[in-house]
């Protein structure tokens, strides 16, 4: 059996973390292949991806001849793949995970296109904008009903990839001094999930890694 992931530089690839992070949760066995996606080297590695994959991009999990390329995708494979699945099996729950997974994925309103990955491992980093604490604020309130609704400890109650896929937007909110004391559980949550010992693996690989830095953004 061969099962390679191909992931992506660890301070510039927030997709490829959710992915490893479902499987690495799941105790899924598999070899990793970190796709440098910085410039200018990012187009000529992407192009040797785009060779079995499609979309030219990182993640891709490749488990002998099956080929998935989007990490929404991946996870939920790690999910059916573990002993225990990371859905919830009440259907009902179950939707309430998959409806935040989509809004994850879809990019939460654009939020997380201005405040990047690369950003949150800057030694220096611009405060929100009040439009950007507005959104971040409703995005923790909607979580914070999740966890009140759940009862916790996690949004669905068990660990769940609607958790896992919040990580990487958590370490961006949180490395930008967003202001969350209107939502103590979700605060409680974010720091509950920013501590499993799976996201600190990945973080603190990509914490002594040089910074990526953006045109566009300024501290």
């Amino acid at each position: 059996m061969s099962r390679i992931l191909y992931s992506g530089t660890r301070n510039a690839s927030s997709w490829a973390f959710r992915a490893w992070l479902a499987l690495r949760e799941q105790g899924i066995a598999f070899e990793e292949r970190i796709v440098d996606i910085r410039k200018p080297q990012r187009f000529e590695n992407l192009a040797r991806i785009a060779v079995f994959s499609p979309p030219a991009a990182v993640p891709v999990l490749v488990d002998d001849d099956v080929v998935i390329h989007d990490s929404l995708a991946i996870m939920e494979y790690a999910s059916e793949l573990g002993a225990s699945p990371l859905l919830p099996a009440d259907i009902r729950d179950r939707a309430r995970a998959r409806a935040l997974l989509a809004w994850v994925h879809s990019g939460l309103s654009g939020l997380c296109g201005r405040l990047s990955f690369e950003s949150a491992f800057y030694p220096q980093r611009r405060r929100m904008t009040a439009q950007e604490q507005a959104e971040a604020g409703r995005i923790l309130a909607a979580c914070q009903q999740a966890l009140v609704h759940s009862g916790g400890p996690y949004l669905c109650g068990a660990l769940s990839l609607a958790d896992l896929a919040f990580v990487p937007v958590l370490w961006r909110l949180f490395a930008h001094d967003v202001d969350a004391s209107a939502w103590p559980h979700a605060v409680d949550w974010s720091e509950r999930l920013l501590s499993r010992p799976t996201v600190r693996e990945w973080l603190h690989e990509a914490e002594v890694l040089p910074p990526v830095y953006l045109d566009d953004y300024e501290p």
